[in-house]
């Protein structure tokens, strides 16, 4: 069997789903495209996407939820200055593809030129950095419902006080094509799977609640015993321990954040702030300061999209640029922002491989993919004992930023009071206050132990939701604010 090179079968999967069908082909989209430059455009693209989805839900051990959709469209925009037009139909066909093209030009007056020169197709640098597969048939819809059932069985014999499981299933096959008015013609072809559990345990009259999920860019085989046990283990440790925990302190305190998922802070408070478009417009703590420090020495945090099977890497974005490993902060100095082509031209950059976008119903703009900070030097457990008085966070909830100050709120789903370098209890009800880029400044160790999360991270921004992943090391801030209940 002769296969074809990667770029070329994404394309060509691309064209199978969302043009053959349709009787549309490349030379339409040319069309289209010349259509919208017959006026005054800076940019112009197509977006077509295909997406198929599917969920299953386990509770008390009965399949509570079960769907599965398909969803298809083309979005259409042109753009001119930092003015946007954007049309999109779940119609794909050339007639729809025309109106929304002659529609979006109105943003800029005609040329007057005649017809407006088609630029060569060129076909978009690209990775390889996922499977190419559909992630909903790579098991039965019994094996699925098997493999919810084996979750909530593992985690009721874990231990007696589990008194209630739910467990979910998520499957999604995304196949996207993009056609720029410079002649660019990029696809991908995106599985993604996720596997999420929620436990509750009792002791007398208190009930406590414990999650762990995970899932990436694969088929749903990733979910093998050991990585069901892991995600068991963990939720249901966090159910009991927080059984154990007392309300949380309050003051301004040393706080140690444990490696992994508590990234989620660093994307909230320092990632949305690196975003092009923030920027651009000066309403960002970070605006202006590109050369500058904005961190302690040792703190250095990347935006890649570029690691092999993860959530929230891409092949091309969706703007049909090549995903990138960015370096946002290096050694304390701020080195450039995730940009998308609008945001890129209007600041004279180069596009970072960031812009993204929920759907073809949505307009692309900069965001985030796996933002992380890299290890430094320092033994967890010696940071650890590096505290006097104050909290050790290992697992957080929900949160939020105001982008213009920095300040962000979050709270803590697991975390520890610590006295003298001792773990002393669990506490519960803790609440961290800040300021983004003053806690950068603030960093005083920084871990060894560099981790990802384990694929669970949505972002959402101006109402429009992707998938992402964050990661850090083990890390001592100082001078933090602790919003407790004690």
């Amino acid at each position: 069997m002769i296969s074809r090179e990667p770029t070329l079968e994404r394309l060509a999967t691309a064209r199978a789903l969302l043009l053959q069908p349709f009787g549309l082909d490349e030379s339409h989209l040319r069309q289209a495209l010349a259509a919208i430059r017959a006026h005054q455009v800076d940019d112009a693209d197509l977006y077509f996407q295909y997406t198929r989805s599917e969920g299953w839900s386990l509770e008390e051990g009965i399949v509570k939820t079960g769907s599965f959709s398909i969803d298809q469209g083309v979005g259409v925009r042109a753009v001119s200055g930092e003015k946007t037009a954007f049309a999109y139909s779940d119609d794909i066909s050339l007639a729809s593809l025309l109106d929304a093209a002659h529609t979006v030009r109105a943003i800029s007056a005609a040329t007057g030129a005649g017809k407006a020169r088609v630029a060569p197709k060129k076909i978009a640098k690209s990775r390889s950095l996922y499977p190419g597969l559909d992630p909903i048939a790579s098991l039965d819809s019994t094996a699925k419902v098997q493999l919810l059932e084996k979750v909530e069985q593992r985690a009721r014999a874990k231990d007696g006080r589990i008194v209630q499981v739910m467990a979910g299933l998520a499957s999604e096959y995304d196949v996207v094509l993009v056609a720029r008015a410079d002649g660019t013609l990029a696809a991908d072809v995106r599985p993604l799977v996720r596997l999420s559990l929620t436990v509750i345990a009792q002791q007398g009259q208190r009930r406590e609640v414990g999650s762990a999920g995970g899932g990436g860019r694969c088929g749903l085989g990733y979910f093998d015993d050991a990585q069901i046990d892991q995600y068991v283990q963990e939720a249901v440790q966090a159910a009991l321990v927080n059984l154990e925990a007392r309300p949380a302190p309050a003051g301004e305190m040393t706080v140690v954040l444990g490696p992994g998922w508590p990234g989620v802070l660093l994307h909230e408070a320092i990632g949305h702030g690196l975003e092009g478009d923030f920027n651009r417009k000066g309403s960002s703590a970070f605006s202006g300061r590109i050369g500058q420090r904005v961190a302690a020495k040792g703190v250095t945090v990347l935006d890649d999209g570029t690691l092999p099977d993860r959530r929230g890497s891409l092949n091309v974005d969706d703007e049909g640029h090549a995903s990138q490993c960015n370096v946002l902060i290096e050694d304390g100095i701020l080195k450039g922002y995730m940009q998308d082509a609008l945001n890129a031209r209007l600041m004279g950059v180069a596009a970072t491989g960031n812009g993204r976008r929920e759907s073809y119903a949505h307009i692309p703009m900069p965001r985030m993919t796996n933002t992380y900070m890299l290890g430094g030097d320092k033994d967890p457990q010696e940071i650890v004992a590096s505290i006097k008085k104050g909290l050790y966070a290992t697992n957080f909830g929900g949160g939020q930023v105001d982008i213009t100050s920095g300040k962000f709120v979050f709270s803590a789903s697991q975390a520890y009071w610590v006295e003298n370098g001792k773990i002393l209890y669990p506490v519960k009800g803790a609440t961290i206050v800040g300021s983004g880029p003053e806690s950068l400044k603030k960093v005083r160790m920084i871990g060894n132990d560099m981790a990802l999360d384990s694929g669970v991270g949505t972002c959402g921004k101006e109402g429009q939701s992707v998938p992402v992943g964050v990661g850090q090391p083990t890390l001592r801030i100082d001078g933090l604010t602790v919003g407790g209940t004690a």
